[in-house]
């Protein structure tokens, strides 16, 4: 294996390159742009590399469904850490060029949906046809295949465009969140402020299934950050779901969540527990009767009972 060769999702200039270049050790690392999500992810299960950043999720479209169904299917991988990125994209044309003169314009299919009434603004007739990446539209507009491209103003130098508008985005604070992927390993130690990752999948599909799922976490105490559902390719109705949890695997209310639902469901994929992309200060206080050592005094209590010591 490559231990010092990261991928992620290419060409050169995508959002992805510009949140992996947030991590530290991206400065040490090979970094290998890939043409897609399963392309980046099957190079760190080949070995290939040690690890691939991904997008996962966007505020304005929700889950990334490559990724999800990439972290779901294949070879077992698992998340080491979040890269939360502000986006904001530019309109990049060729030198010269101007807003009057485009008619037709690109971007990643996820892009398209954060700048659409921009678009229906300024570019009311404009087509717009998807392109692999932001990146991948830049280059394209580059060989001329298109007037106009929206992606990361960074890759204006890049692809030798300018850019014509900048801080284009339907949704104030907009933000896509990446994920680091490696092959599976004992998960970092906790640090207070953590997220675990599942993908499960239900036994039966009957009244109040999904309730029951749910209720493993609930009644533990455990917030859900993401639930998404996603086809299993069994037939219409047949659906497995990716679930992020506040916690860590080795907290007890996470720890125990898990166990009831590896009773209940068919499978649970558990795709790691890693910190948060978080800042301190906004990490919620735990809600009572949730802590570790509430759980362990609960254990310490039914011991007792069952030794006849419950008075003690």
């Amino acid at each position: 294996m490559s231990a010092t060769r990261y991928t992620y999702l290419g060409p050169e200039g995508t959002f992805t390159e510009a949140a992996l270049r947030t991590l530290p050790e991206a400065a040490t690392r090979e970094l290998v742009p890939m043409v897609s999500v399963p392309a980046a992810l099957d190079a760190v299960r080949a070995g290939e590399a040690a690890a691939a950043l991904v997008p996962i999720e966007n505020s304005v479209e929700g889950g990334v469904t490559a990724t999800l169904d990439e972290l779901a299917s294949g070879e077992p991988l698992m998340i080491y850490r979040e890269v939360v990125l502000p986006i904001a994209f530019a309109l990049l044309v060729r030198p010269g060029t101007e807003l009057s003169e485009i008619k037709t314009v690109t971007g990643h299919p996820v892009a398209q949906p954060q700048v659409r009434n921009w678009l229906r603004a300024h570019l009311p007739d404009a087509l717009w046809e998807s392109a692999a990446s932001n990146a991948d539209g830049a280059r394209l507009v580059q060989e001329g295949r298109f007037d106009a491209a929206f992606a990361g103003a960074f890759a204006a130098a890049t692809y030798g465009l300018e850019a014509l508008v900048t801080e284009i985005h339907d949704a104030e604070n907009a933000e896509t969140r990446f994920v680091l992927v490696g092959r599976p390993a004992r998960p970092a130690a906790p640090t207070g402020s953590d997220k675990t990752s599942v993908v499960i999948w239900q036994r039966e599909d009957h009244p109040g299934a999904l309730m029951e799922l749910l209720q493993e976490f609930a009644v533990r105490g455990v917030n859900l950050m993401l639930l998404q559902s996603r086809p299993t390719g069994a037939g219409i109705g047949n659906y497995c779901f990716a679930i992020d949890a506040e916690g860590h695997v080795s907290d007890r209310r996470v720890g125990e969540a898990l166990m009831g639902l590896k009773r209940i469901c068919q499978e649970v994929r558990f795709l790691g527990s890693y910190p948060r992309a978080v800042a301190p200060e906004q990490v919620r206080p735990l809600r009572a009767g949730t802590s570790d050592a509430e759980f362990t005094a609960a254990s310490d209590w039914l011991a007792r009972c069952q030794d006849g010591r419950a008075q003690d």
